[in-house]
């Protein structure tokens, strides 16, 4: 059965009624039968059937054993860190989502959890870093913003000879392109916020886990902290999924398109879209994914903040936005505000310029988006910007 096919009919028609849209049980409690005797569901903190339906489609989804759906992508990392203690010691990847590097730094590293940040498109750079204390590998493939790809199968295995977990952020992939679960990974986490969902009207997070042991202590953890996904938001994340491979196989296309013309206009210094052969890790991403994403980034010919700032308050079509992953166009500037929170050296050292533009490529006509972008670098020449590449 192919993917598409397979994602639908994992939606199950609701037993009770025959509704092919997934009911929205929207209620905080219970009736027992006795005390300690139920239907499976108690209080709706521990389990609720809406939210359980999207946890089994989106574990399915990743060739996974157990999915756990959080009010957020931030909380779904936060109870990936709280299978750690202190003294133990996160390796991540370099090029790191701002949320998550301000989770990890200023609130678990303060609870003696050291982390250290590394290339990992090099997974030989793990050897040198993995220490005794390491127990847990934290990799986004591709990375937030620069679409760096980093070998999971090989990190897997680097991880799981030293006795680590390896967790893979694949917000950015998706299930439809990518299933780091299949190729060795421990967890997956997800912000449903974008493909999932994909229309720009909710915030939720998934955890899946490869072994049902490792998804039972996520799951413990969730319920002891409590940062659960309502009904009617797992209920939109469902509706999301029905169209996720139909809506990713668009935005690639488009991705794809507008990669090309940026790569060959005199404004843009570089490109950072896997999709294109001149991406460092354009073979990687061949083999480990069934496509490319909607994300297109790219650096201007001057690296000045100022000249970006001015670009994506310029466009027409791309609204200026954070999120990304929705049907519409949104363009950001990642160093002054989804990556504001990391500090300038850090950021620039990981391969975020100052002039660095993310564009989540929705679902308009590819010509449309690559005109708009055009009038906007543009705008820039009548400013004076040299519209001329420099050695």
């Amino acid at each position: 059965m192919k993917a598409t096919t397979k994602a639908l009919h994992s939606i199950p028609v609701d037993p009770l009624t025959g509704a092919i849209s997934v009911p929205i049980y929207q209620t905080s409690t219970f009736v027992q039968e006795a005390p300690g005797q139920h239907k499976g569901f108690d209080y709706a903190r521990t389990n609720n059937p809406t939210r359980q339906t999207l946890e089994e489609i989106v574990a399915q989804l990743e060739n996974g054993s157990t999915g756990i759906a959080f009010g957020s992508g931030l909380a779904a990392i936060d109870a990936v860190l709280k299978l750690l203690k202190s003294g133990d010691e996160i390796i991540a990847v370099d090029d790191i989502y701002g949320g998550a590097f301000r989770l990890f730094t200023h609130v678990y590293e303060k609870f003696g959890i050291k982390v250290k940040y590394v290339d990992t498109s090099n997974a030989e750079k793990l050897f040198d870093e993995i220490t005794p204390q390491t127990r847990l590998i934290w990799i986004e493939t591709p990375t937030n913003p620069t679409l760096k790809i980093s070998d999971i199968k090989t990190i897997a295995s680097i991880a799981h000879a030293s006795n680590c977990l390896l967790c893979v952020d694949n917000t950015f992939a998706s299930p439809a392109l990518q299933q780091p679960l299949s190729l060795g990974a421990d967890l997956v986490v997800h912000s449903a916020t974008k493909y999932l969902g994909g229309h720009s009207d909710l915030i939720a997070g998934v955890v899946v886990t490869r072994e049902p042991e490792l998804g039972a202590k996520i799951k413990f953890l969730q319920n002891a902290s409590g940062a659960i996904l309502s009904p009617f938001d797992s209920w939109l994340v469902i509706r999301g999924i029905e169209t996720l491979h139909l809506r990713v196989k668009q935005h690639c296309i488009n991705a794809l398109e507008i990669a090309r013309f940026l790569e060959s206009h005199p404004a843009v210094r570089t490109v950072y879209y896997p999709g294109l052969a001149s991406h460092p890790n354009h073979a990687i991403a061949a083999v480990q994914s069934q496509g490319y994403g909607g994300v297109v980034s790219f650096t201007l010919c001057r690296d000045e903040a100022k000249l970006a700032a001015q670009l994506v308050s310029s466009t027409r079509l791309f609204k200026l936005a954070e999120s990304l992953g929705g049907v519409k166009s949104l363009i950001c500037h990642p160093p002054s505000m989804t990556h504001a929170s990391i500090p300038v050296e850090k950021r620039r050292s990981s391969g975020v310029a100052d002039s660095l533009i993310r564009l989540s490529v929705g679902l308009e006509d590819y010509q449309d988006l690559i005109d708009d972008l055009g009038e906007a670098l543009g705008l820039l020449a009548q400013e004076r910007f040299e519209l001329k590449k420099t050695a």
